[in-house]
């Protein structure tokens, strides 16, 4: 597989937000098949990382829907948004710098520790198991604008779950992947059983 053949075929089907706002770069050395590193606010593009070797052992609607899951939880990540911890992140950001003016050694402190509160509780809501969910049900969404029904979305990104652990030498599945594998079946029509409502929020 051509690194570049096959960026340029993943970025028409991406959608016009995730061109804008990722970029898809080839990482040979790295044991994953696609990865990311979460994006933090001051970061301007957010890299998606590929190891063209591993990812070449999939096929081409799974690899469709592995980067579509990426994109759409990469854009998924908001820092700034009409959100309690939003709020107190940034006034932390912005008590900080006014105490900083000030010399107020205490009052530095106190906005700093307000901002990493804040801050430490956007990251783990943007990598818990609902963020997870909500880009799985997103990247089918955008795929069946690419031409796949919601059923052949979902079951080639579950099977695309499924073989990167196998391609990654993983013994099976962590519970996050479990818990996505579950309401991908259901979305597919292959179980009736989907997942409870407190893993989705």
């Amino acid at each position: 597989m051509e690194p570049n053949i096959e960026i340029r075929r993943l970025l028409d089907v991406m959608p016009a937000s995730g061109r804008m706002m990722t970029k898809i770069v080839s990482k040979p050395e790295q044991n994953k098949v696609i990865d990311a590193a979460f994006p933090l606010p001051w970061s301007q593009d957010r890299p998606i990382y590929i190891n063209f070797d591993l990812w070449r052992r999939l096929t081409k609607p799974q690899r469709d829907l592995l980067l579509l899951h990426q994109v759409s939880w990469l854009t998924g990540v908001k820092w700034i948004q009409p959100d309690i911890y939003q709020g107190v992140f940034l006034a932390g950001l912005l008590g900080g710098v006014v105490e900083a003016a000030q010399s107020d050694v205490i009052g530095v402190i106190i906005a700093g520790g307000l901002s990493a509160l804040a801050g430490v509780r956007i990251w783990r809501i943007n990598q818990s198991q609902a963020s997870q969910l909500k880009a799985d049900t997103t990247a089918v969404f955008i795929a069946q604008r690419r031409g796949y029904s919601e059923a052949e979305a979902a079951q080639h990104l579950l099977t695309a779950i499924e073989t990167v652990a196998k391609i990654e030498g993983r013994s099976g599945l962590d519970f996050n992947e479990l818990i996505r594998c579950q309401n991908l079946r259901a979305i597919a029509g292959l179980s009736p059983v989907g997942i409870p409502d407190n893993y989705s929020r």
